[in-house]
């Protein structure tokens, strides 16, 4: 959050972020995080949301400053908390909503929180492989990507109705 600090270890109040299912030909992005919590795991691209910003915006700026993309807003997917314990006290508490979303243009780079960038196939994501991905994450990607599978598949059909429509 520029200008403003706020205490993500230990926090008083649940925090509010965005995450993006970005599927582009079959593929969907991963970031892996450079930052705690979960510095070194592949994830989704996303991150706080900062005051006076819709989620819609949020979900844009976060896409652009970790991987260099632009990227279109489809639906929400899920609104998940992610909590993370030590003891018995709450070190991280995220309230995140995932959306899913398109490549509308920016060339793919790897900055800001994430260090490094990959597209990934289905198989990868639902396999138990070096990723090592967070089953929530997975559950995620699954249903943004079964998501977009639909909608395309809608798009395609509702396409070809128009053609078989016109004189």
């Amino acid at each position: 959050m520029k200008g403003n600090w706020m205490q993500r270890e230990f926090p008083e109040a649940p925090l509010l972020g965005v995450g993006a299912v970005i599927v582009d030909q079959g593929r969907v992005l991963l970031v892996r995080r450079g930052n705690e919590p979960m510095k070194g795991h592949w994830t989704l691209p996303g991150g706080l949301l900062e005051l006076g910003e819709t989620l819609a915006e949020g979900v844009v700026r976060e896409v652009r400053e970790e991987t260099g993309l632009s990227v279109e807003i489809v639906e929400l997917i899920e609104l998940i908390d992610r909590i993370h314990c030590r003891g018995t006290r709450v070190q991280y508490h995220y309230v995140i909503a995932d959306y899913l979303c398109t490549v509308t243009g920016g060339v793919l780079k790897a900055s800001s929180d994430a260090d490094a960038v990959r597209w990934v196939v289905r198989d990868e994501w639902m396999a138990d492989n070096a990723l090592a991905l967070d089953p929530v994450t997975v559950r995620v990607i699954e249903a943004g990507w079964q998501r977009s599978q639909r909608v395309l598949s809608e798009r395609v059909n509702g396409i070809e109705c128009e053609r078989h429509e016109r004189p």
